[in-house]
């Protein structure tokens, strides 16, 4: 199988298990785990997913023995499409999502890396886009959001080289939330995950879409928005309970509604 997944607690965990490949994403692996992103986004017990490779990369990239064989049959999806269809669920995945990066993330890998919320990272992690290394042009982020992340001269320079970055020079640029000995990434992710878990599910989802779609907005328009989900999320179950665990001095029990 080209990816494994477990529950661990109320955190899911996905992790691309092609090491002989460096985790590159083929049909199988992005299709497994979107049905399983599709699966978990429905599923109350699940409140947060981790991302992670198995062996010394986190992920290479599409393949591109995949894709260079692949051949478009009319009415069919191609290989871009798949992948395509791949990124689209991940960013629209509505609970939080961490990168856990253990390893090498490169071209597609790096754009897993950007799609997800929370980026933690091991010391021996490298981080960059490397499509220029083979005469491939980016589709999932390299070129469109990259330069969001970080300063524009990075990205170029991450663009044009084809280099990568250590995990500690990408937290110095902001795509990096932390870095952690190897040996750490994993408990640390779960232990983070363990804590988003606690929060209202209702209250994050509605976090991440206004954050997500923050940049496109005017910071009028941004606000609106903010007081818009203000507003129906004074409805809710979810506040109420920490309102009133507040009060009480206890710990809330949200239940997403």
């Amino acid at each position: 199988m080209s990816y494994t997944h477990a529950v661990a607690g109320s955190v899911g965990w996905l992790t691309m298990d092609r090491p002989a490949a460096m985790n590159s994403l083929s049909s199988e692996m992005v299709a497994g785990i979107a049905a399983k992103l599709h699966e978990w986004r429905d599923d109350p017990a699940v409140r947060v997913v981790v991302i992670t490779g198995n062996g010394r990369a986190f992920c290479a990239g599409a393949d591109l023995k995949e894709s260079s064989a692949d051949r478009q049959v009319p009415g069919e999806k191609d290989f871009l499409d798949r992948i395509v269809d791949f990124f689209d669920t991940v960013r629209a995945f509505p609970k939080p999502l961490i990168a856990a990066v253990n390893g090498l993330a490169l071209a597609g890998g790096l754009e897993v890396v950007m799609a997800c919320d929370i980026v933690l990272a091991a010391e021996s992690a490298r981080l960059g886009d490397a499509h220029s290394n083979f005469g491939v042009f980016p589709g999932a982020g390299g070129a469109a959001i990259l330069p969001r992340k970080v300063p524009q001269n990075v990205a170029k320079y991450l663009l044009f080289t084809g280099d990568s970055l250590s995990a500690a020079d990408m937290k110095a640029y902001g795509l990096v939330n932390e870095v952690l000995p190897d040996t750490e990434l994993r408990d640390r992710a779960q232990a983070m995950a363990e804590k988003l878990a606690k929060k209202s599910p209702l209250v994050l989802a509605r976090m991440k879409r206004v954050a997500n779609e923050a940049a496109d907005k005017t910071a009028a328009d941004a606000l609106r928005q903010e007081l818009f989900e203000l507003r129906n999320h004074q409805r809710s179950y979810d506040v109420k309970e920490g309102l009133a665990a507040f009060v009480e001095k206890r710990e809330p029990r949200f239940k997403g509604y």
